[in-house]
C-alpha cells in the first residue's frame, strides 16, 4: 500500500445502533440466510433505478453507457461472492451515511421492542429493513467499491469491515460509475460458492427485478464445471406488474412486495390491475402485514414508486395516495405522465389526481373486501393500521362514509379491549326506538369503560362503543351520522334517549328536576366560576355527580388532549349533574355546615372519574379526611 493511500485512509466507529444490528443479524436471521442476496440485488436495482430517472435531466451521468446491469461473480479460490451494479453509485459522504449509520426514524423504538429472543427478533429485524448489513450473516468480512456516476475516476471509495465495531474508508481509482461489494465468506458458506446455487436463489427472490442479473455462462466440460467469458441473464428482467394477472404466481407476488416494500415478512393482501380510459396507468398495490417503524412520523416520505412506461421515475411518490393509506406499499405505472415529472410537477397534476383516486378506491375496496370475507385478516390489519386509517375519515371527505364503514370499535356489548365492532354491527344491535349511536371517549379503555356517563345506558342495556384512542376524539368530530344515524356522545349535552324512555321517567324526572331546584342553585353559587351549570341528572344510577360538556363545547378529554399537546383549548366549564338518588346528594340537601367542602368533594370526585386532573390534589385529600373524621364521630 502506497504512503499516499494510508494518509488517505480513515478508521471509523459504528454507530452504536449498528454494531448492534450487525450482532443481532448474524444471530437471529441465520436460518435464514439467502436473503442477504435478495437485499444486495435490491438495493442493486435500486441505485439503477435512481441514475436512469437522474439520468433524464442530465444524460451525462449515463458516461456514455445507459444499458443497466447487476452482475453476480463468484471466486471458489478466493472465497468471494461479488455483486456489483453500474447504477448511480455513492461518493464519500454518502458512503459514510448510508453504510456507518442508521438514518431512520423509528430506531430507538425497535431496539427498545428487541427481546433477546431469537425467532420474535428476526421477526422484528425484517420489519426494521435488514439491506446491506444482511451481507455479515454470511460474510466476515466486506470490501464495497464505489463512485458516485458523473464523478471523476479518482473520486471512488472503498470501505471495508470485518463487521466489528469499526469500518475503514478510503479515496481510490475507480474508473467505471457504480457499486461492487465483495464478500468474503464465512468457513460454513461454501455452497455459496456455486453457480447452480447462486441461480437458484436469484430466481427465487429475484426473478422479478427490472434489470438483467449477469453471471458468466457455466458449462461441463472436461470432467467439470467451468466458467465460460460469456454472460447470460439469470432473472426474467421484465417488470412484473405489467405482466398479466394469470401469469403470475402468487409466490412470485410476494417476492416482489419484498423487493418494492423493503419488508421481510410476506404481504396480508394485495391488488392488481390495470386500468384503461382517460388516464391508462397499472397498478400493483400491497398492504403490508406489519406497519412500519416510522408509521407515525408523517414528516417521513412514504408512498409507492412510480414508472412512466417502465421506466423509473421516483421513490416514495407520496401524491400518489393519502396520508392515512401511508402504510401500502406497491408500483404505478402511467402510460400518460411525461418521462420528467418531478414531485413539483406530481403536485398540480390533474393526471396524478385521478390516478390518486383510482389507487385510494382500489385499496378501500380491497379492505372492504377482506372485511367482508377474511375477518380474521382484516382483524390482523387493523391491528396494525386501524389507527391511521381513522385520519381518514377527517382527511378525505369524498370517501368518509367508505372509511367508517370499515371502522372498529370496542363497546359495551362485549366489554372486552378487542376493537370487532363496526358501525353496521352497533346499527344492527339497536334497540327498538332507538335513533342514535351512542359513545364515549376516555384516555384509557378502562376509563372508558367504567365512565360513569354509561350508568343508565348499562341498566337499560342500550350499547355504547368504547373509545380510547388519542385520534378518535378528532376523527368523530367530522363523522357526525352513519348509515342516517347521528352519532352522540354520552358525556355531552343533556341525556335525551327519546322512545328508550316512557312516559313516567320523563315526568319523574320533571318532579326530581323542581324538588331539586334549590339544592343546584345553592352548588352552582358555591362552585362558581367552575361550572357552567348544575342540574339533575337521569344519566348516573351508582355515581353521585358526573361531569358534561355542553352541545357545542369541547370535552374535557379533548381538552386535556390539546393541553398535554401543548395547544391551548378555547375556555369552557363544564356542567355538573348530580343524581338526586345517591345519598351523598341527599345529605348535601340537609348540609349547612361543611357545605362548601361537600360541593367542591363532589365535583372534584367527578372530574377524577372522568380522567380529569384535579387542580389543587392538596386541598382535596385535606377536605376528604376533613369530612370522614367528622363523619366518624
Amino acid at each position: 500500500m502506497t504512503e499516499a493511500a494510508i494518509t488517505n485512509r480513515e478508521t471509523l466507529g459504528f454507530q452504536t445502533e449498528v454494531k448492534q444490528l450487525l450482532q443481532l443479524m448474524i444471530h437471529s436471521l441465520y436460518s435464514n440466510r439467502e436473503i442477504f442476496l435478495r437485499e444486495l440485488v435490491s438495493n442493486a436495482s435500486d441505485a439503477c433505478d435512481k441514475l436512469r430517472f437522474e439520468g433524464l435531466h442530465n444524460a451525462a451521468l449515463f458516461e456514455n453507457d445507459s444499458d443497466m446491469a447487476i452482475r453476480i461473480a463468484y471466486d471458489k479460490e478466493a472465497r468471494t461472492l461479488t455483486v456489483s451494479d453500474n447504477g448511480i453509485g455513492m461518493n464519500r459522504d454518502e458512503v459514510i451515511a448510508n453504510l456507518g449509520t442508521i438514518a431512520k426514524s423509528g430506531t430507538n423504538e425497535f431496539f427498545s421492542r428487541l427481546s433477546g429472543d431469537q425467532q420474535k427478533d428476526a421477526h422484528l429485524i425484517g420489519q426494521f429493513g435488514v439491506g446491506f448489513y444482511s451481507s455479515f450473516i454470511v460474510a466476515d468480512r466486506v470490501v464495497v467499491l464505489t463512485r458516485r456516476a458523473g464523478e471523476n475516476a479518482d473520486q471512488g471509495v472503498r470501505w471495508e469491515s470485518d463487521g466489528g465495531g469499526e469500518f475503514s474508508i478510503e479515496m481510490v481509482e475507480k474508473p467505471s460509475r457504480g457499486t461492487e461489494i465483495t464478500l468474503h465468506l464465512r468457513g460454513e458458506q461454501d455452497d455459496l460458492l456455486d453457480g447452480h446455487k447462486l441461480r437458484g436463489i436469484i430466481r427465487k427472490y429475484s426473478n422479478h427485478i427490472v434489470q438483467p442479473i449477469l453471471m458468466k455462462k457455466e458449462e461441463w466440460k472436461d470432467g467439470k464445471q467451468q466458467i465460460s467469458d460469456e454472460d447470460e441473464t439469470v432473472n426474467q428482467a421484465s417488470a412484473l406488474w405489467a405482466r398479466g394477472k394469470n401469469e403470475i404466481t402468487d409466490e412470485q407476488y410476494r417476492e416482489f412486495y419484498k423487493h418494492v416494500g423493503h419488508d421481510f415478512d410476506d404481504p396480508l393482501a394485495w391488488t392488481h390491475a390495470r386500468v384503461e380510459g382517460r388516464q391508462e396507468y397499472t397498478q400493483l398495490l400491497y398492504i403490508p402485514a406489519h406497519a412500519p417503524f416510522d408509521l407515525w412520523d408523517r414528516n417521513a416520505r412514504h408512498g409507492i414508486k412510480l414508472y412512466v412506461r417502465r421506466v423509473f421515475i421516483m421513490d416514495d411518490a407520496e401524491q400518489l395516495m393519502p396520508l392515512y393509506l401511508r402504510f401500502v406499499r406497491g408500483v404505478v405505472d402511467s402510460s400518460d405522465l411525461p418521462l420528467n415529472v418531478s414531485r413539483e410537477i406530481l403536485q398540480e397534476s390533474k393526471d396524478i389526481e385521478a390516478i390518486r383516486k383510482g389507487c385510494t378506491g382500489k385499496v378501500l375496496g380491497l379492505l372492504s373486501d377482506l372485511a367482508a370475507n377474511d375477518q380474521e385478516k382484516y382483524a390482523k390489519f387493523w391491528g396494525e393500521f386501524g389507527k391511521v386509517l381513522k385520519e381518514g375519515v377527517g382527511e378525505d371527505f369524498a370517501n368518509k362514509d367508505k372509511i367508517a364503514g370499515l371502522l372498529r370499535f370496542a363497546s359495551t356489548h362485549a366489554d372486552t379491549t378487542e376493537e370487532t365492532v363496526s358501525l353496521a354491527d352497533y346499527i344492527a344491535r339497536m334497540k327498538e326506538g332507538q335513533e342514535k349511536i351512542y359513545y364515549v371517549t376516555a384516555e384509557t379503555f378502562n376509563a372508558a369503560k367504567n365512565s360513569p356517563h354509561l350508568e343508565v345506558f348499562r341498566k337499560k342495556g342500550i350499547e355504547v362503543l368504547l373509545l380510547s384512542d388519542r385520534v378518535d376524539e378528532w376523527a368523530l368530530s367530522y363523522l357526525t351520522e352513519f348509515d342516517g344515524k347521528p352519532l352522540a356522545s354520552v358525556a355531552k349535552g343533556g341525556l335525551d334517549l327519546g322512545k328508550l324512555e316512557d312516559e313516567a321517567e320523563k315526568q319523574a324526572q320533571e318532579k326530581e328536576a323542581d324538588e331539586f331546584k334549590e339544592l343546584t342553585g345553592k352548588i352552582k353559587a358555591s362552585l362558581a366560576e367552575r361550572v357552567k351549570e348544575v342540574r339533575v341528572t337521569h344519566r348516573l344510577t351508582d355515581s353521585p355527580a358526573c361531569l358534561v360538556a355542553d352541545e357545542h363545547d369541547l370535552s374535557g378529554n379533548l381538552a386535556r388532549m390539546l393541553k398535554a399537546a401543548g395547544q391551548k383549548a378555547p375556555a369552557s366549564q363544564p356542567i355538573l349533574e348530580i343524581n338526586p338518588q345517591h345519598p351523598v346528594v341527599l345529605r348535601l340537601k340537609s348540609e349547612e355546615k361543611r357545605f362548601d367542602d361537600w360541593a367542591a368533594v363532589l365535583f372534584d370526585q367527578a372530574l377524577l372519574a372522568e380522567g380529569g386532573q384535579l387542580d389543587d390534589p392538596a386541598t382535596f385529600v385535606r377536605r376528604v379526611n376533613q369530612l370522614m373524621l367528622e363523619m366518624g364521630s
